[in-house]
């Protein structure tokens, strides 16, 4: 896999929308924010919306109503905002685990889909200490196989770059080459 991916001229013309997703600790909720000014379009993270319209945190949803009903939230919070246009979306680091996710997010018009791809040691060494807030992380017994499972899920995507060793800025410079802008 290529460190530089081949911009998607064919979504450019018409691109209104980045979404972004990877494993927890791929920077998605970091780089977001700067694609999103670059281009002057605004940027939302899916989580952060789900939480503030169920009045709880991620962790709470998951622990008090399972991560099956989370899931359904998750979809149609994302596909809600997959309509918007002039948008960078950061999913939460399952989302691409549900098939209608992934077809919704790779055949929407408009839509770029780019995965962050990041190893499992950066993961743990970046997201060190946030098991309370990350219940996935929580689990270190399943971890690695969510890991596993969810890898060839995210290289469905568009565009992957692996971001292991890239600042935020060249994470960003990578996306909107993809992006072809």
């Amino acid at each position: 896999m290529s460190s530089i991916p081949q911009p998607a001229s064919r979504l450019a013309i018409s691109l209104t929308r980045i979404v972004l997703t990877g494993f927890m600790g791929s920077g998605k909720t970091t780089v977001g924010p700067i694609v999103a000014a670059r281009l002057g379009w605004n940027f939302i993270d899916v989580d952060d919306v789900i939480e503030a319209e169920a009045g709880a945190t991620i962790a709470d949803i998951f622990a008090h109503h399972g991560e099956s009903a989370f899931r359904d939230r998750e979809y149609t919070t994302i596909r809600r905002l997959a309509g918007q246009n002039s948008l960078v979306l950061a999913l939460g680091g399952g989302a691409i685990e549900r098939a209608d996710t992934r077809d919704l997010l790779l055949t929407t018009p408009g839509t770029l889909l780019v995965h962050l791809e990041v190893k499992l040691d950066t993961t743990l060494a970046r997201c060190g200490g946030t098991e309370q807030t990350r219940p996935v992380l929580a689990d270190r017994a399943s971890l690695a196989s969510r890991y596993d499972h969810r890898l060839p899920l995210y290289r469905a995507a568009h565009a992957s770059i692996p971001v292991d060793a890239l600042t935020p800025e060249q994470v960003a410079d990578a996306v909107l080459h993809a992006a072809g802008l």
